[in-house]
């Protein structure tokens, strides 16, 4: 390799580079290890983790049930290897997946239109508030503080370099709901979107139809956001929305250390030329036969640049394919079921604990912790092999005495049983 360099020396190929730049001694690395010896070391840090511990954190992420057949299917080597459908031609079934995956998110959250997901929630919620501003023309987003604490961070951090302000509105205190007053205070003839979310960072289920009614009374459009995708199989999809945004972590998407996941965005089809991202769509093919293809591209890849809806959002193929296959096993009634089983074990859990706010929920929900420190008590419930729930003063200084707990199919009567002794 050096003499086609046309160097003497691995000295003489750096040469260009600054001594102080260089590093003149060996990297500092342990010495190599046999292949058995690397597989018992990660044994050994897998051991480490909290495996057997039961789960009651949310906040975001969610425990729930992994169904065997979605690792068989996306580990596929057609799916498993490909990295885009650039190719359309030749991407026949990763398109068919993904035309799939769009149908189902718009049953699922009475839109129209879905592109082809997103990196995650946390930026779904940005490009939504982007798209809003596109279609109104206005630059002002009103985001209520009970949306999540880390996706209003996103938000800010793509807003600032955007042009667009981003006020942040109250929450009732008794109900944990929005608080409908400092929202119409806060509405103004320049507002683009009102981005709510439900069930909310609490827990607690919000009125999207009157906060719909609300927004639109002053021109700005309603972008509704979950974290939690189970709770649509039982709650009204927020139809009167006009842009949904989301996480689905929750089907069969491991919490994997805080990724990868697959985000949602959905519309009415009046708004879908503004939709970032890939979007597929059935057609035809010469020979009459049906076929997909990307369809309407608003990507500077496709377009001229200052005519692109976005220009770093793409889709999550393999993560989304992984929702896709979970919405499939479990279907319309399964999906039902499984929501169901959440919101029992969630209200069961609750019963007897002083929560904190008087609003319905799903199966989140936060809890006073009667003078003790949050920490005290997650410590406590670590000392019987479970996982607490999130200190909420870590985000709002006036629910430093709370803790954010959740509930799922995976919860067991005993280690709830547990978490109400240690909490009571």
């Amino acid at each position: 390799m050096l003499s086609v360099c046309g160097v003497s020396s691995i000295e003489e190929l750096f040469d260009s580079l600054p001594p102080e730049v260089r590093l003149s001694r060996p990297l500092k690395l342990d010495p190599g290890k046999s292949e058995y010896e690397i597989v018992d070391y990660f044994r050994e840090r897998a051991a480490e983790n909290a495996n057997g511990y039961a789960s009651f954190l949310g906040a975001g992420v969610y425990s729930h049930y992994r169904p065997v057949l979605v690792d068989t299917v996306v580990s596929r080597g057609e799916f498993l290897t490909s990295y885009t459908p650039y190719q359309a031609e030749i991407s026949q079934g990763t398109l068919t997946a993904i035309f799939e995956f769009q149908t189902m998110v718009c049953q699922l959250t009475g839109m129209e239109v879905a592109n082809a997901s997103m990196y995650d929630g946390s930026t779904a919620v940005p490009e939504a508030a982007m798209m809003a501003a596109r279609i109104t023309g206005k630059d002002r987003i009103l985001a209520a503080r009970s949306v999540h604490p880390e996706y209003r961070e996103v938000l800010h951090t793509y807003a600032k370099h955007q042009g667009l302000p981003v006020v942040e509105f109250a929450y009732d205190a008794e109900s944990g709901e929005v608080d409908s007053s400092a929202l119409e205070a806060g509405l103004d003839e320049n507002t683009a979107a009102v981005i709510v979310q439900t069930p909310n960072f609490f827990g607690v289920l919000e009125n999207v139809d009157r906060l719909a009614g609300i927004a639109h009374r002053r021109g700005a459009l309603l972008v509704v956001v979950f974290t939690e995708a189970v709770s649509l199989g039982l709650l009204k999809p927020p139809g009167a929305a006009d842009i949904v945004a989301g996480e689905l972590q929750s089907f069969a998407i491991s919490p994997g250390y805080g990724g990868p996941y697959a985000g949602v965005i959905a519309t009415k089809e009046q708004y879908m030329r503004q939709l970032p991202g890939r979007l597929v769509g059935e057609t035809l093919d010469s020979h009459g036969n049906r076929a997909y293809c990307l369809t309407l591209s608003t990507r500077e890849q496709h377009i001229r640049r200052e005519k692109a809806t976005s220009n770093i959002c793409t889709n999550q193929a393999l993560i989304a394919l992984m929702a896709t296959v979970f919405m499939t096993v479990y279907g319309k009634r399964g999906l039902r079921e499984l929501a169901e089983q959440n919101l029992a074990k969630a209200h069961y859990l609750a019963s007897g604990l002083n929560t904190r706010f008087s609003g319905r929920f799903f199966n989140e929900f936060v809890v006073k912790t009667n003078g003790r420190s949050p920490e005290e008590i997650n410590q406590r419930l670590l000392d019987h092999r479970i996982l607490g729930g999130l200190p909420l003063g870590r985000f709002y200084p006036e629910l430093n005495d709370t803790l954010l707990l959740c509930a799922t199919e995976m919860s067991r009567r005993e280690s709830m049983d547990r978490v109400k002794e240690v909490l009571i």
